[in-house]
């Protein structure tokens, strides 16, 4: 994302599991399509990516299992919070993500969830599973930097 871009994206939501449980090894931006409860509620915060990921079916994308808390100020008009909302991707993106999903055995999930210039935007990661070891070596890594970088502040006090 350029530094101009970021001037005006606001993270609502961003999936933290997503890293712990994936390697990602490529990002997509779509849109959705939404309705006016669910923007309301987004712009408040009320998002949950956690259990959340795309599926294609026939030329479309669709994000399923995403909880968007209903609007308090709704009516009778409110979303259902779990329903599958479309995605808005070009259609040689999507016959990238099919193709990709087929062969390799990827999964699409959301990793965070933006509003971009005032529009609902989510990026996609396409993702591996890791195992156990995986996740342990990850966390060994993380580790590992954390005392470096705990050294390295300690010997320039």
């Amino acid at each position: 994302m350029a530094v101009k871009d970021r001037e005006h994206v606001k993270v609502v939501a961003f999936n933290r599991r997503a890293t712990h449980d994936y390697f990602i090894d490529d990002r997509f931006e779509a849109g959705l399509v939404l309705t006016g409860t669910e923007i309301k509620s987004i712009r408040e915060g009320r998002v949950n990516l956690r259990e959340g990921y795309a599926r294609i079916t026939g030329n479309e994308a669709w994000l399923t299992n995403v909880h968007i808390a209903p609007y308090e100020q709704g009516n009778r008009y409110n979303h259902e919070p779990l329903r599958d909302r479309k995605l808005l991707l070009h259609r040689d993106e999507i016959s990238e993500l099919v193709g990709r999903v087929r062969q390799r055995g990827y999964t699409i999930i959301p990793l965070q969830l933006y509003l971009k210039h005032g529009r609902a935007k989510v990026e996609l990661g396409l993702a591996r599973g890791k195992r156990e070891f995986d996740k342990r070596e990850s966390i060994a890594k993380r580790e590992a930097q954390r005392e470096i970088e705990r050294g390295l502040r300690d010997r320039n006090r």
